[in-house]
């Protein structure tokens, strides 16, 4: 959530920003025009509450000849009292649902215009292989998978519908060495592992920035009044909610493992082989709470930590620095780790990493107490494995017999396995 008093004082960069993102600048001064109303509406129920208390006080020292006349004022007061605090208490509800639709301000270094908008930063890893002159067509990771009995869509689907699948053998060894790997770099740089709970409540989900536009893509529950999180930043955000932290030892570091649960809406006939763009599967996420003057050098080191698990797996990527039109509600900037896909011949998104500054914290209450004074914090979120992975780990490392290679830093999580042989 923004700061609307800042954006009172100075409504430039919030107009910049939506028009960086194509989105309505007009919402900007609807935002404004509320703020106002809310404030009018507030002074004049205070100063009719005023006024009620000091007719109040009269009735008392009132004679008995002014009394009736007295009691009467007061009661009258007493319904317009009640009739402006309506209008406040209105007023105050609709300036915060048009401040609530305000995306997070983007940063001014982020790319104008929309998703092909992006700038690529560099391109890491490996060079990519040559299958051609290795004298054999590539298969895909669907193939390949089957062909390890690693990944299993048929029954997925039988069970569970479209894009459902199961992971078996050492297609689910390799999804928990991945999860592994990354949950023991993560330790060692610091952060607390948290298994997260997958429900979450109205107030945190909207909390995040997900009710949004976007919100078809969320699964909800309505016998429960809860919604099923695409990303354990939801629920990790949610963990201080109305809480003081106390940052003086530097940012509080989380690292959540959990299910993720998407419904793809309007994505139909993308990515739908396999297990690219899928309704269910598992990721571990980084999440770190910081001040916000930290909050773009803690933004570099997670997109660090993620390129250094990119490097264990040895896959050729390139880092992006994501188009301002392509962000979410909450980020104000956002880098993209993308492996290349031999079979597809693109770049596939594997890592996103966003530096959401003070709006999430502001929309649930998450503050430091500094020099006597109360300060939202800053939050940040990076993937550092995902169940995605492994159809970029497949690709890459294949043999021409169907065989996959396991890379070596993934090998020891994996029982000293060096390749992964074809079985069917």
């Amino acid at each position: 959530m923004i700061d609307v008093r800042a954006l009172r004082d100075n409504p430039e960069p919030a107009r910049a920003s939506q028009k960086a993102r194509g989105a309505d600048q007009t919402l900007v001064d609807r935002i404004l025009e509320a703020d106002a109303v809310r404030r009018s509406a507030l002074q004049e129920f205070e100063s009719l509450r005023s006024t009620q208390k000091e007719v109040s006080k009269s009735v008392g020292k009132a004679s008995a000849e002014e009394r009736p006349a007295v009691l009467a004022h007061a009661k009258e007061l007493a319904e317009q009292v009640k009739a402006a605090e309506a209008r406040a208490n209105q007023a105050d509800a609709e300036a915060d649902r048009l401040a609530r639709l305000l995306p997070n301000l983007v940063e001014d270094s982020v790319p104008v215009g929309g998703e092909e908008d992006f700038v690529v930063l560099r391109h890491e890893g490996p060079v990519k292989r040559d299958f051609a002159a290795e004298g054999f067509e590539p298969a895909d990771h669907l193939a390949l998978g089957e062909g390890l009995d690693a990944i299993d869509t048929r029954r997925g689907a039988k069970v569970s519908g479209a894009r459902f699948y199961y992971l078996k053998g050492v297609g689910a060894r390799l999804e928990l060495a991945l999860m592994t790997m990354a949950l023991d770099q993560a330790v060692a740089a610091g952060f607390t592992p948290m298994m997260t709970p997958t429900l979450v409540t109205p107030a945190v989900m909207g909390g995040t920035g997900f009710l949004n536009e976007h919100s078809d893509e969320i699964y909800y529950l309505p016998a429960d009044d809860l919604y099923l999180t695409g990303t354990s930043e939801v629920a990790l955000a949610g963990y201080h909610a109305d809480e003081i932290l106390d940052l003086t030892g530097g940012p509080k570091r989380y690292l959540g493992w959990s299910t993720c649960y998407r419904r793809e809406a309007g994505s139909a006939g993308k990515d739908t082989r396999g297990i690219i763009r899928v309704h269910q599967f598992n990721k571990v996420e980084m999440f770190s709470f910081c001040r916000p003057e930290e909050a773009a050098e803690e933004h570099r080191r997670f997109l660090a930590w993620e390129e250094q698990m990119l490097a264990k797996v040895e896959l050729p990527y390139r880092v992006i620095d994501t188009a301002a039109g392509d962000l979410g509600t909450s980020a104000a900037r956002k880098f993209d780790c993308e492996a290349w896909l031999p079979t597809q011949e693109r770049f596939m998104e594997v890592t996103s990493t966003s530096n959401c500054t003070t709006f999430q914290a502001r929309r649930l209450g998450i503050r430091e107490r500094r020099d006597g004074q109360m300060f939202p914090v800053a939050t940040l979120n990076g993937t550092l494995a995902t169940t995605r992975w492994i159809v970029a780990i497949l690709e890459n490392h294949q043999g021409p017999d169907g065989s996959v290679r396991v890379p070596e830093a993934l090998r020891p999580y994996m029982g000293g396995l060096e390749v992964l042989p074809k079985v069917i």
